[in-house]
């Protein structure tokens, strides 16, 4: 199993990601996920760097693939204008980026007072958005009136000599099927195996990658502190993720979640074999890639930890 670390838009500046790739790229870490945000969670994170600008960054800092984890390309940023980012960053990468897609989050979407559609009509938006910009990729001019997106002769000209991967994220029944029908790949967050079987069965094709957060410190309790400050929305239930509209609302919402949920979800502290075994549950659940997010600002602290003492006890 591939091993990758995540970049942190929402916890990080530009600089700083760039930064870490650099530390991820030296101390073994194979590949990059960077998440994709105008907002934040919360307000303790603070960060919301424009993802596309922070690509061309890292295209010349390191040598690591990259996917964007993920995308949301059907509302806030029209299709064609993805399609033409994701072909820069192909180019400037040269041919090490992977577009990673899904149907996105009010939290970034609604900036500019369009109608946060249901969860079935983002699917829809979401499938004709993918076809869209495959149809641009492939570098003719295009004229489309679909039922969600019009083009007119729009074309792509700075393209990729391939048409760039597009991988699909799923975290329900209808998304996955969505995502075995569309995606280049599967992404989802956590060992959600039966996801991945789901995806595997419906015929979807590619890796299937996944997302874990831990926070890395001396001593455990000020490990599930720091984790639990900055991401106590990583405890919120159902689609609340998909439907809170600002910072302010997940910080209400978050106060439901309490420091001892966050420690029995998120590997915290100085114990490697924490690690080591989720990792391993991860292998176990089908994934072919996980993405390893360290909560915090000991980045440094963290990648010396993982390379010398978590490394050695990884099977995958």
């Amino acid at each position: 199993m591939k091993l990758g670390y995540f970049l942190s838009s929402e916890e990080h500046g530009p600089r700083e990601l760039v930064r870490h790739a650099k530390m991820a790229e030296e101390h073994g870490f194979e590949a990059l996920w960077i998440s994709d945000h105008y907002h934040p969670w919360n307000d303790e994170q603070g960060q919301s760097p424009f993802v596309w600008g922070t690509i061309g960054a890292l295209s010349e800092a390191v040598s690591l693939p990259i996917t964007t984890a993920v995308t949301c390309p059907t509302v806030r940023i029209h299709p064609a204008v993805i399609a033409q980012a994701a072909a820069t960053a192909a180019v400037q990468t040269e041919g090490r980026f992977t577009l990673g897609v899904g149907s996105g989050e009010a939290l970034n979407e609604h900036v500019l007072g369009d109608h946060w559609p249901s969860a079935d009509v983002r699917l829809e938006m979401l499938e004709e958005a993918i076809g869209l910009i495959r149809t641009l990729h492939q570098g003719d001019e295009v004229t489309h009136h679909g039922k969600h997106y019009t083009v007119e002769n729009a074309r792509v000209y700075t393209a990729p000599e391939r048409p760039v991967p597009i991988y699909v994220s799923a975290f329900g029944p209808k998304a996955v099927e969505l995502a075995a029908r569309c995606g280049d790949g599967y992404v989802c967050v956590g060992p959600a195996g039966d996801l991945v079987k789901k995806y595997r069965a419906e015929g979807g094709r590619g890796p299937a990658q996944s997302g874990l957060k831990v926070c890395y410190g001396e001593a455990e309790e000020d490990a599930v502190a720091t984790a639990h400050r900055l991401w106590p929305n990583d405890g919120l239930p159902g689609e609340l993720a998909q439907v809170l509209p600002t910072p302010k609302h997940f910080e209400q919402a978050s106060e439901l979640v309490t420091p001892e949920m966050i420690g029995s979800s998120i590997p915290c502290g100085p114990d490697p074999q924490r690690y080591a075994e989720k990792i391993k549950e991860f292998a176990d659940a089908g994934f072919d890639e996980v993405y390893v997010q360290q909560i915090g600002k000991n980045q440094q602290e963290f990648f010396e930890f993982w390379a010398k003492e978590v490394t050695p006890l990884l099977d995958v």
